[in-house]
């Protein structure tokens, strides 16, 4: 299975100034086809979506055709596909709806592994109708949640589960069918963070069996935007608030004043270039995905096993991102040395890998890092042997 990221690399434009990014988990960089998208779209008519004009038709392309390129991408219903700022937003806004429906006495259940993004909305949410906060913790010394840590926290006034399908700090993914599973069994709703695990891995939300899906295109190489998937007809059960002469229609009711016509643009890009990685012979995009994502999960998998190697050479460096089932994502620190320091001097080395706890800072504690956390390494598409030869050399003279 071949996966030429040489070619890959060449579309990048950002690369030409040198550096070594391991940053991507934070948001990677854009394909030059992806910001085309965005000039063409800024520099072309758009309006309020309609059929009469070239511009309103024109606009009506982009909206639909965003909705169904992230359908192929999840493996979801175009119709179910809302917009966004960010998934934060879309979170804060969606907790607050589901929330209504909530009553004192009622539970829901949160976890320690989570970005703060899919655990504060609900807490807020729960705090103001009374409604109590379960925490499903994960073991430290695995980096891993099980079926079991979840279903320990589930009872019969349990209304929702919110969990995250790859932790954004040290990598691990949690059993999200088996857990839906066990969710479903209580008659509650499962929320599933899948930011950091959509860019990845192949995504089948039906299959995963998740209510709601969150992820953001500008982990997968697009524009900066939210997108939140779920069934037709759950969301036709949900009422948000909104403007009374705005459009109340699925999921157009959930996107809350005008969406940006060139970032739909730009993710139905990104789309297409992650389809475009593998074998293109397949008139599907959803096949085309699903060669690409296996080859881009072998690539970023043989990559993430040397820098493991060579993390291990060194004693003074300690691993947190020990699950077995993970995404190319390391968090590591090194006795005696804060993380921000060594993230400054491997930036000497024109070498990208941030420090801190990345919002996930329940996570960071429960590992004991507090908010300090680690040097955390994330590969994407673009990543190769050669970036990950002159971040273990930088370390090797570092620490």
């Amino acid at each position: 299975m071949t996966f030429s990221v040489d070619a890959i690399r060449a579309g990048f434009p950002a690369l030409r100034e040198g550096a070594a990014h391991f940053d991507a988990p934070g948001g990677s960089l854009i394909p030059a086809v992806v910001a085309e998208a965005v000039r063409d779209t800024l520099e072309s008519a758009t309006c309020q979506r309609g059929s009469i004009t070239i511009a309103e038709r024109r606009t009506s392309d982009i909206v639909l055709g965003a909705r169904q390129a992230l359908a192929d991408l999840l493996g979801a219903d175009p119709g179910g596909v809302v917009f966004g700022r960010s998934m934060t937003q879309l979170t804060f806004d969606f907790s607050r709806t589901l929330a209504t429906s909530w009553k004192a006495g009622d539970e829901i259940v949160v976890s320690r592994l989570d970005h703060d993004a899919n655990i504060r909305p609900w807490i807020y949410a729960a705090r103001s109708v009374g409604v109590e906060v379960r925490w499903v913790e994960f073991d430290p010394a695995t980096s891993e949640i099980s079926v079991e840590d979840v279903e320990e926290q589930l009872t019969d006034r349990t209304r929702l589960v919110a969990i995250t399908a790859a932790s954004n700090l040290i990598g691990t993914r949690p059993p999200i069918k088996d857990i839906a599973e066990k969710v479903h069994e209580r008659g509650a709703i499962l929320y599933v963070d899948g930011v950091h695990n959509t860019p990845h891995t192949f995504v089948d939300v039906s299959e995963m069996g998740a209510d709601f899906y969150t992820c953001s295109p500008y982990k997968f190489c697009g524009p900066h935007c939210g997108v939140l998937v779920a069934s037709p007809a759950l969301l036709e059960t949900l009422t948000p608030d909104k403007l009374l002469p705005s459009v109340n229609t699925v999921p157009e009711r959930f996107e809350l004043g005008t969406l940006p016509y060139e970032l739909l643009a730009g993710t139905t890009a990104a789309v297409d270039f992650l389809a475009g990685l593998g074998d293109s012979s397949s008139s599907s995009r959803r096949e085309r995905l699903k060669d690409s994502m296996a080859r881009l999960e072998q690539h970023e998998d043989g990559l993430r096993r040397l820098i493991e190697d060579g993390l291990a050479e060194h004693p003074r460096i300690a691993a947190y991102s020990l699950a077995g089932v993970r995404t190319p994502t390391l968090l590591f620190t090194v006795d005696g040395m804060e993380p921000r320091e060594i993230s400054a001097r491997l930036g000497r080395f024109n070498i990208n890998a941030p420090a801190g706890s990345f919002y996930a800072l329940e996570a960071s504690r429960r590992l004991g890092l507090g908010e300090a956390g680690g040097i955390r390494l994330g590969l994407a598409p673009y990543s190769c042997a050669d970036d990950v030869d002159r971040l273990l050399e930088a370390l090797r003279i570092i620490v």
